[in-house]
């Protein structure tokens, strides 16, 4: 097949560029101006004369809209059917289908929120700890756990407007939050004929902030629980008339109880331990379906070995995951048998506070799950990313930890029990030498189309080394300061948009008291004051954008 990439002006040096047989330039960096827009996705499709849409596993792909889009323009759309999409997609009618399909949901509303006072009732009657999740979206964004009614109005209104920023809608609904579950999905396929299969489940109980770490195939399941996940899965695609791959997520409590927790009407971006522990190309059976062919699966495929994928996220573990956006100096991804990684960065690719900070997923397969974790542990010591802080480092720290090898950890265990505040990041090496001469790759944009060009050039920014000859200078990664440095200054931790100031110069303020949110690559960080005092200077006002170590706030 020909395959067209689209790319946002941020984008232009992306690895999925140079992949692709084309590139369109699709809008600005904005999310909201490019990858969500959907008159121009289309327009795109149609220049290109497109036979099909595949909408990946972000942004607009579980937007029923952009599916009705996609179709009314004529082309086929690799997924399952708006109607589908809008009855999954939606955790509230989701929840509703399920209840029909006779599987059980963890304790919830039945309709969109939209007021605090809303909140409040719905809380009283399941009782604290709650949920506040985004109705349209999942992966943890638009989620925020509130332990008490004094936590709830800021909850509220934080979760609304991660929702909204990430998913296009502010509708939030309130579940009841249950304490140290284990995350067990559920694979499922159905084509066009009505035919239905489960492909097999994970566990992606290692979470930070309500989003995945380490994801795992098969779950550890006994074979009646494997039975169970396994029909009521089936059960939920049935309910929804789903067409395509999708994922049921289930919470697993302690007595081996499963609640239907949300389905993704989409590929996952763990789908690839289920490819390695069955054999099974999923992309490829999408656009088998979507072509109308027949499951050429009609029972569960045999499992073969164990799989374990790591997210390796542009974030600081030892800074509580602090998103950490910035220029990778050093790139080198490991390889070997039972080794894939999947991945868009290189030496030199900048890591932008518009988007997602995924990296790399890292996924390895061995004879059972001991031999992964061997596997995992050597590629992890292997992979090479400097510039940026990432998360190999944690990943190193849990997979030698005794629970995780003995497989008893939980949804809350990396926030409760993992302790990660001593971890090291690996220092920023130089660039090579290079001769007097560099090749260069550019991009030229001519009618929205992408094309690449090689040149010839002097280093961009020589040293003085007239004995070493010319060497291009490492750029210089600048870090803010942590909010709580016992100066009283509050500083950016990371570029972003400030969109909340709760205090007004001259307040009193207490340490640890949230003086204003900031937003960066989707999600929301509370800037607090480092100490009991006046905020002397407020320096921000909601909607500006800081910098990296930009002072927002002084507290005397």
């Amino acid at each position: 097949m020909r395959t067209i990439a689209i790319y946002s002006e941020l984008d232009r040096e992306a690895a999925h560029i140079e992949l692709a047989d084309e590139a369109w330039n699709v809008g600005p960096a904005p999310s909201a101006e490019s990858y969500l827009n959907i008159e121009r996705i289309i327009e795109i499709a149609l220049q290109s004369k497109a036979e099909s849409v595949h909408p990946g596993y972000g942004f607009l792909s579980e937007n029923a809209d952009f599916a009705t889009a996609v179709l009314e323009a004529g082309l086929i759309w690799v997924g399952p059917p708006p109607e589908a999409i809008a009855a999954m997609g939606d955790k509230i009618t989701s929840r509703q289908a399920v209840l029909e399909a006779g599987v059980v949901s963890v304790p919830g509303t039945l309709e969109p929120l939209i007021s605090v006072e809303a909140a409040s009732e719905a809380a009283a009657e399941f009782g604290y700890p709650v949920a506040i999740k985004a109705a349209h979206g999942g992966g943890g964004r638009g989620l925020k756990v509130i332990a008490s009614e004094d936590e709830l109005e800021a909850g509220f209104e934080s979760a609304r407007r991660e929702a909204d920023a990430y998913f296009g809608s502010a509708e939030v609904y309130v579940e009841k939050y249950l304490e140290q579950p284990r995350h067990i999905e559920a694979q499922i396929l159905f084509d066009l004929h009505g035919n239905g299969v489960f492909l097999g489940d994970r566990d992606c109980s290692l979470q930070r902030r309500h989003q995945k770490l380490i994801e795992e195939a098969p779950a550890g399941l006994t074979d009646k629980q494997r039975k169970s996940l396994a029909k009521a899965a089936v059960a939920v695609g049935k309910a929804a008339g789903y067409v395509g791959v999708g994922t049921v997520e289930f919470l697993m409590d302690g007595k081996g109880d499963f609640y239907f927790l949300e389905m993704n009407t989409r590929l996952q971006v763990e789908h690839t331990v289920t490819e390695m522990v069955t054999g099974i190309d999923l992309v490829h059976e999408q656009f088998r379906v979507a072509d109308g062919e027949e499951l050429a699966y009609k029972e569960p495929p045999p499992i073969n070995g164990h799989a374990i994928e790591f997210r390796i996220n542009a974030e600081d573990p030892a800074r509580d995951f602090l998103p950490n956006p910035g220029q990778v100096v050093q790139y080198r991804a490991p390889g070997g048998f039972g080794v894939r990684v999947d991945d868009w960065v290189r030496s030199g690719s900048s890591i932008s506070q518009y988007y997602d900070n995924l990296l790399a997923k890292l996924v390895v397969w061995g004879k059972d799950r001991t031999d992964a974790i061997a596997r995992g542990r050597r590629a992890l010591e292997e992979f090479v990313v400097t510039g940026v802080a990432t998360t190999i480092p944690a990943h190193l720290r849990i997979v030698s930890h005794p629970a995780f090898v003995a497989g008893s950890h939980h949804t809350r265990w990396v926030e409760d029990d993992l302790d990660l505040s001593n971890v090291v990041q690996p220092r920023t090496g130089t660039l090579p030498e290079e001769e007097h001469l560099d090749e260069r790759q550019l991009t030229v944009e001519v009618g929205g189309r992408n094309y690449k060009i090689r040149m010839w050039a002097p280093p961009l920014t020589p040293t003085a080394d007239a004995a070493a000859g010319p060497k291009l200078r490492p750029p210089r990664l600048e870090r803010g300061r942590a909010t709580g440095e016992t100066d009283g200054v509050v500083t950016a931790p990371m570029q972003g948009t400030i969109v909340k100031v709760n205090h007004k110069a001259g307040d009193r303020v207490k340490a640890g008291e949230t003086i204003c949110v900031l937003e960066a690559m989707k999600m929301e960080n509370e800037l607090s004051s480092p100490r009991d005092g006046e905020l002397v200077d407020l320096r921000v006002q909601s909607g500006d954008a800081v910098a990296t170590g930009q002072v927002v706030a002084i507290v005397k």
